[in-house]
């Protein structure tokens, strides 16, 4: 972890190398979009009488995608 700032020396920047970056097409070799909306709805009714047990799960996921 850095806790303070100090100067680069002369030797030090001159020490120091680059590389130029490739083309922004070439950077991106996968292009992964995912989505996986799940939706789940539960409801038990054990041991009891007359009684109603009701679940519902309604989903609305949209996905725009666009190049």
């Amino acid at each position: 972890m850095v806790t303070g700032n100090r100067e680069l020396g002369i030797t030090e920047l001159e020490a120091q190398e680059i590389t130029e970056l490739p083309e922004r097409e070439a950077l991106s070799l996968v292009n992964a979009n995912v989505a996986a909306p799940i939706n789940a709805a539960l409801a038990l009714n054990v041991m009891s009488d007359g009684s109603l047990a009701y679940a519902n799960a309604q989903q609305t996921a949209p996905i725009f995608q666009g190049i």
